[in-house]
């Protein structure tokens, strides 16, 4: 028996098609696995493009439920199958996500998110609500590992996302200024300040140690008495503490590896480095400080607060801040008709690591030497490092250079 040929409005129906009494049309068909799919919309013209859709992803084994899945859906499906990250990391891509990405672009169908989508969200985040080209990457990675996540399982032939942030670095790399670094005036002055004032003193061997060592911010909080051999003049980086907000429990520490196995490596100690870390055991057996708190295990911190509990990237950057607005002060006060009196400029934990690599760079440290003693696991990094500091080293050889010969063009200074 022949089945009966349908039309609509003088177009003959194809196989699947039909027109629904409300006037709109639907195309039925089977999935590999035999499930029966409706797809639906108001013309037949836009019903075959859908058609056309269909039987383009078939042919390129694209799954059948990947018109009607969103970003949201398959990011939730990503979060929980998601092994072995770091709790911190974990609960920072999902921070990301919730914050930045879900209102924007969550609903939209995998299918229809297109390239174009994805470079104005990262636009809009620069421009619009004024994020920085570094946060706007952490989102991208998110974002970009979903969307890969949807290629692998077939929801989608490409990832749209692809190079979507190589444009932004591209601008941004001619907007942003350069991450600063102590000079070796700066430096002094910071230390000789610390030292200066008893309010201070017992700031001295965390950043001292920070400042000609290079170490992160988490490794050396979480360094532990174990971890320093003042023998061999060597310390032993191998894990790191780190302080987040937990998705239940709220902000607690853990201890974690580093990253990457380039972040577990020894530093050479310095010789003012091995008189810091002993002036600091000094300091707590005189004020009575022992540190009892046990963290995943480990526990003997070197670095505690008058309580023994250890510190984190907050409380340093808080004294950092305060050491820096009352020098400042003392400067100015003490200089008030020299427009060249030195002055710290506001800076971070982060930047003492900064400041050590310069120095390294300014002595003609052997480069590889720098990559693992910082412990970068790129060597990119370490080069671009490099290149800051050896150009400032530069300009600043030939402004003494330029000096010289304008004093009577004679390298002899002058006996005034």
């Amino acid at each position: 028996m022949q089945n009966k040929v349908r039309y609509s409005k003088g177009k003959r129906l194809k196989k699947g098609e039909s027109e629904l009494a409300n006037g709109t049309y639907r195309y039925r068909y089977q999935s590999r696995s035999g499930k029966r799919v409706y797809i639906y919309a108001k013309t037949l013209d836009e019903l075959r493009q859908k058609e056309e859709t269909v039987e383009t992803n078939k042919a390129y084994g694209i799954r059948v439920d990947s018109m009607n899945t969103t970003l949201d859906q398959l990011a939730g499906s990503w979060f929980s199958l998601k092994k072995g990250l770091k709790e911190n990391t974990y609960q920072n891509y999902l921070y990301m996500y919730n914050t930045f990405v879900r209102d924007e672009l969550g609903g939209y169908k995998i299918m229809s998110i297109r390239y174009a989508d994805i470079l104005g969200f990262y636009n809009e985040l620069v421009e619009v609500k004024g994020l920085k080209p570094n946060t706007v990457d952490n989102i991208h990675t998110v974002v970009h590992q979903v969307l890969d996540f949807a290629v692998q399982n077939n929801f989608l032939m490409n990832n749209p996302s692809d190079n979507a942030l190589r444009h932004l670095k591209l601008e941004s790399k001619q907007h942003t200024e350069k991450r600063i670094s102590l000079t070796l005036a700066e430096q002094q002055l910071f230390i000789d300040y610390m030292l200066k004032y008893p309010q201070c003193n017992h700031w001295y061997p965390i950043f001292y140690i920070m400042l000609n060592t290079g170490m992160r911010v988490g490794e050396i909080t979480g360094l532990r008495w174990q971890d320093v051999n003042l023998e061999n003049d060597l310390i032993t980086v191998d894990h790191t503490l780190v302080y987040f907000n937990h998705s239940e429990n709220g902000c607690h520490y853990n201890i974690h590896t580093p990253k990457t196995r380039s972040g577990e490596r020894t530093i050479p100690m310095l010789s003012g480095v091995k008189a810091a870390f002993e002036q600091e055991r000094k300091f707590q057996q005189e004020a009575g400080i022992k540190c009892d708190v046990v963290i995943d295990g480990y526990s003997d911190f070197i670095f505690t607060n008058r309580y023994g509990n250890v510190h984190n990237q907050s409380t340093l950057n808080r004294a950092l801040k305060r050491m820096i607005a009352d020098c400042n002060r003392e400067q100015l006060a003490n200089n008030p008709k020299n427009a060249d009196v030195t002055l710290l400029p506001n800076f971070s934990c982060h930047i003492l690591r900064h400041t050590f690599a310069t120095r390294l760079c300014e002595s003609g440290v052997n480069i590889k030497v720098i990559q693992d003693v910082l412990g970068h696991a790129d060597f990119d990094t370490t080069m671009n490092v490099y290149t800051d500091a050896t150009k400032d080293f530069k300009q600043q050889e030939f402004r003494e250079l330029d000096r010289l010969i304008s004093n009577g063009g004679s390298f002899e200074k002058s006996d005034e």
